[in-house]
């Protein structure tokens, strides 16, 4: 193949010179710009040449994990990314997704009146030279915790004479210091004068900087270069017809509705958090299967071009990529600011040339805009992918891009994506620079200050209880979430907690023998040194004896946190990315009390899918339902934690998610209840169980030793179970059935109950279920043929008028 810089290297001298792979990545055109006369052009950035998605997206992505590689994890954690506009706005997204939990911002050219500035630079070679950094956070640079700013990630397509990066570090520096700053780019091009600049730069300021690059070399320039460059841009424009051609699409676009995300910034011009990249990458399959239905179908579409404007490079691109996915045979690329020399010729890399005038209202005035390689390019479909900004008469006007495109291609679609609006920060609503500390006991639950952190918020102020048939009726007609609101704390009669008493006193060895052995499987397959993240709050006193385990038994000490997730809401974004800030997500252990049906282990392997790093699999007391391979025990016997609400679980109560409580950058709330002190049995539970570690050690050491060598994958019988419990009691809704004591015993004690299925013959396992079933009035039904010791029915279709177990009433209501 001819190198696609052959045609300008030819008539002008300039050279490449450097690594192998260079020719691959770059060709050469001419600016029409009198600072600079070539231009290099990559083929694997997506703006200039059309590529495919999977090309464009993993060169990113491989440059982000070189950088991860080189910070380490948790100064990765700490990172904060940013990419230079117009052609590297992609390419920085890119990165940071490599990097995996680092927050993004690109430079624009697009001011907004409600959005400070937090710096900006200039490009001295561009036609088009000022930078804006607009971030919505005002505390995005300072990013990094407790032990200062983080390292800054600066992305760019190539690295030339480093002037851009070095007016960015100058200017960034001084507002907002750090010590390590990392230059990305896919070609480091600097003659080795430039490289002493950076090298002046960190000597000065004392800093480390690194540069990261796919490949490095220079390039050879004549000394009449610019001169001569010029002076052949315009012999080539008196030999050569500008496609430009004014004229209106024979046939309207289509124009496609993606159902692009409520609130979703369509890009990093006001920064793009891991949260936003998580539920980018949630929606991007039904948005893919929507484009693909509003062509006609896989087959209707044929050679696809995805083509986005200017700044907005990231979102068309993941589109692209998804097509790519679905089977489509389809190539990305981007509408420029740049003017380029276009030649048709083999060994030139701008073969074609489409302009247009501008059409989202710059704010630097009116001008011709470029689609590079489009025409000519066989393409049988380009999807123009654009914001709402430029949604205007302009782009849909004779001559404008859209009738420009359909001169190249025999169908036209469009997409648009709301513009994000960035939110005025007032100040009263400036965000923290950092997330809270986990709050603590005595001040945040009764355990010790070392044995548990909670990364919660305190609502202990709000009045958040409501009776639990008012809650039970609002969360079944859909009206509320079963996490809006706080069932009133059951308070146990005397005769009740004489169960409780001797519950733990005949369960104390037994749950000593899982925790231990619970927690010598985390040591030996996940972490030496695991950081214990509790599934608040029935997770949180098994977090407590793992983490006293691991001191009794190996002198360790071991992190431990309590987060919330709430069945169909997901985990605490905000806790996973305090974690990914002062721990290795690869550390990170959930860990739970134990499983019903399964469906909070796969609530969390759904709400990690979009934070990478961290492992999805639960750690469990104990394991029924056979839903997780890491555990103490499958046996469904009573934990005796299971019996009480608050007053075993560090006197906090269940979690809350309420959008009025809890604003995006907040953790999930929970209420502290001192007033319960008196009733409290959390540190005595912990205590008893404790008491017979050293009764157990080899018990746990035999049983540790035969579960390493045995098959633990789930088997999710325990799902199975509910499904076939649910249609044989006509339920037909398996969030009603809730199996195991642990779950039954949480039916009993904040739902309304509408019977409960036993195991025939279970005995002490089961006194305290059939004494709470006796208080409210709710029918114990023996059975023979359940995998669980209990199973909890709550009242389907519950209404005020028909409590109890009133089977008329429940079918009529």
């Amino acid at each position: 193949m001819v190198w696609t810089g052959t045609w300008v290297s030819d008539r002008l001298g300039i050279e490449l010179a450097g690594d192998d792979e260079l020719r691959g990545l770059l060709g050469l055109a001419l600016r029409r710009n009198p600072k600079r006369a070539h231009l290099l052009v990559s083929g694997v950035l997506g703006k200039h040449v059309p590529q495919l998605p999977s090309v464009v997206h993993g060169h990113g992505v491989t440059l982000g994990r070189r950088v991860r590689a080189l910070l380490g994890p948790e100064e990765a954690a700490r990172a904060v990314v940013l990419g230079y506009a117009e052609t590297a706005t992609a390419l920085g997204h890119a990165v940071a997704d490599g990097l995996e939990t680092a927050p993004y911002l690109h430079s624009t050219r697009r001011p907004v009146a409600s959005v400070p500035s937090a710096g900006g630079f200039e490009e001295s070679h561009s036609h088009a030279t000022s930078h804006l950094l607009l971030p919505e956070d005002p505390a995005f640079f300072d990013r990094g915790g407790e032990a200062g700013r983080g390292p800054l990630v600066l992305v760019d397509d190539e690295f030339s004479t480093g002037n851009t990066v070095l007016n960015t570090l100058r200017d960034l520096h001084a507002r907002h210091p750090r010590d390590h700053y990392v230059i990305v780019a896919l070609v480091d091009m600097r003659a080795p004068g430039d490289a002493g600049r950076l090298a002046a730069f960190a000597e000065e300021t004392g800093a480390r900087v690194d540069v990261v690059a796919h490949a490095r070399g220079t390039v050879r320039l004549p000394e009449d270069v610019l001169a001569r460059g010029l002076r052949l841009v315009e012999e080539q424009d008196g030999r050569t017809a500008d496609p430009l051609v004014p004229c209106a699409p024979a046939v309207a676009p289509v124009r496609l509705e993606l159902g692009w995300p409520a609130g979703l910034p369509d890009g990093g011009r006001h920064g793009f958090t891991p949260d936003h990249r998580a539920r980018l990458r949630e929606a991007l399959p039904a948005m893919a299967t929507r484009i693909v239905d509003g062509l006609g179908g896989p087959g209707q579409a044929g050679r696809v071009l995805v083509l986005g404007f200017e700044e907005l490079m990231y979102a068309p691109l993941v589109l692209a990529r998804a097509l790519e996915e679905a089977g489509l045979d389809v190539r990305f690329s981007t509408t420029t600011r740049s003017p380029v020399l276009a030649v048709d010729d083999p060994g030139y890399a701008i073969r074609t040339r489409l302009a247009f005038p501008a059409h989202d209202d710059p704010a630097d005035g009116p001008g011709e805009r470029y689609a590079y390689n489009v025409a000519g390019g066989g393409f049988d479909t380009v999807l123009a992918v654009v914001d709402s900004a430029a949604d205007t008469p302009a782009l849909h006007a004779p001559g404008g891009l859209l009738a420009q495109l359909a001169t190249a291609a025999p169908r036209v679609a469009l997409a648009v994506l709301p513009a994000h609006t960035p939110v005025p920060r007032t100040p009263d609503r400036q965000e923290p620079p950092v997330l809270p500390a986990p709050l603590r006991g005595p001040d945040f639950s009764s355990y010790e200050p070392d044995d548990v952190g909670w990364l919660l918020q305190d609502l202990s102020a709000v009045r958040l209880e409501a009776p639990v048939e008012e809650r039970e009726e609002a969360v079944q007609r859909g009206g509320a979430h079963y996490a809006e609101s706080l069932p009133v704390e059951y308070q146990p009669t005397e005769e009740y907690q004489e169960l409780y008493r001797d519950a733990l006193a005949g369960s104390a060895a037994r749950i000593a023998r899982a925790v231990g052995t619970v927690t010598e499987l985390v040591l030996a397959e996940r972490s030496p040194r695991p950081v214990l993240v509790s599934l608040a709050r029935a997770g949180t006193p098994v977090g407590v004896l793992m983490r006293r385990w691991a001191r009794h038994r190996h002198g360790t000490e071991l992190p431990h946190y309590a987060v919330s997730i709430v069945r169909g809401r997901g985990i605490d974004a905000n806790a996973l990315r305090w974690l990914a800030a002062h721990h290795d997500p690869a550390d990170v252990v959930f860990v739970d009390g134990w499983t019903g049906k399964g469906a909070i282990t796969r609530e969390l392997a759904d709400a990690l899918a979009g934070f990478p790093g961290f492992d999805p699999e639960i750690a469990v007391l104990a394991d029924p339902g056979s839903c997780v391979r890491t555990y103490g025990t499958r046996e469904d016997f009573l934990i005796p934690s299971a019996c009480l609400n608050s007053t075993v679980s560090g006197l906090i109560s269940r979690t809350v998610l309420r959008d009025d409580l809890v604003g995006p950058h907040d953790y999930h709330g929970a209420k502290f209840y001192r007033e319960l002190s008196g009733s409290d049995v959390s540190r005595d539970f912990v205590a008893a169980v404790e008491a017979r570690f050293d009764e157990v050690a080899d018990a746990v050491d035999q049983q540790a030793k035969e579960a390493a060598s045995a098959d633990r994958a789930p088997t999710w019988e325990g799902w199975a179970a509910v499904e076939r419990i649910s249609e044989e009691q006509g339920i037909h809704d398996v969030n009603l059935v809730k199996p195991g004591v642990g779950e039954t015993t949480r039916v009993l004690l904040r739902r309304v109950p509408w019977k409960i299925l036993a195991r025939r013959g279970a005995g002490a396992d089961l006194a305290h279920i059939r004494l709470l079933a006796e208080q409210r009035g709710v029918p114990v039904e023996e059975r023979d043929d359940l995998p669980y010791t209990c199973v909890g029915l709550i009242h389907p279709r519950y209404t005020r008028g028909a409590t109890g177990a009133d089977g008329k009433a429940v079918g009529s209501a």
